[in-house]
């Protein structure tokens, strides 16, 4: 990662760095730094995991048992003046 920064360059970073932030702030945000890498690899292995449950689960079979509907919908009844004025719409 590091192959083309020489130790010139690191010592200039390292310079910037504790005079940017200060001495007592550095290990401040190396700990925050190392929390929040912890963080982030944990959630990338918890949606690994469920990706590859879900892989590997079997689909489920729809259930057998289930009752079917053997009776339609009751229709509206419509009184005699109602059924006139629906076929006059129509």
């Amino acid at each position: 990662m590091f192959e083309n920064l020489g130790f010139g360059e690191i010592l200039l970073i390292i310079i910037v760095v504790v005079v940017f932030f200060g001495p007592k702030r550095i290990p401040d945000i190396a700990q925050s730094i190392g929390k929040g890498i912890r963080e982030f690899k944990r959630a990338m292995k918890d949606v690994q995991d469920e990706v590859s449950t879900a892989i590997n689960e079997k689909p489920k079979e729809p259930q057998k048992d289930q009752k079917k509907l053997e009776q339609p919908a009751p229709s509206l009844k419509l009184a005699p003046e109602e059924k006139e004025k629906a076929e006059l719409k129509s």
